[in-house]
């Protein structure tokens, strides 16, 4: 893959480092208030944008540094605040996925009739229709 992105120009190679790690660092973000690699995702979008620019290199160290602060104080933590941390991720997990109307499509497709299922966005809850 080097040897391939070292034969293209250097405006060419520089977009789409630019475009490749940015739709990773975007997915990467979205994903992290979910259970799975969402971190992980973020980590590799900046590594893919730190090989054309300096500011993701920086954005890279800063956030490693960030994170591995963050697991310190978690882990230092007692149960309750652990637990209380662990209860908010999943209520914004919950919330999420209420708004972005995955539950209304579960909804309809098992012909539940609840309609306080559907998203409360017009734009999503909209969705329920097309099944």
């Amino acid at each position: 893959m080097e040897k391939l992105l070292s034969n293209l120009p250097r405006r060419t190679r520089r977009a789409l480092i630019a475009v490749a790690g940015g739709v990773v660092l975007i997915v990467g973000i979205v994903m992290i208030p979910y259970p799975g690699p969402g971190w992980l995702v973020v980590f590799m979008g900046l590594a893919i944008l730190a090989q054309e620019f300096a500011w993701a290199k920086r954005a890279l160290q800063v956030g490693k540094e960030k994170y591995d602060a963050w697991n310190s104080w978690i882990k230092r933590q007692n149960l309750f605040v652990r637990s209380l941390t662990f209860i908010a991720t999943g209520l914004i997990v919950i919330a999420t996925i209420w708004f972005l109307n995955g539950y209304g499509l579960i909804n309809s497709w098992l012909h539940l009739g609840w309609p306080w299922l559907r998203s409360p966005l017009p734009w999503f809850s909209a969705l329920h229709i097309l099944r």
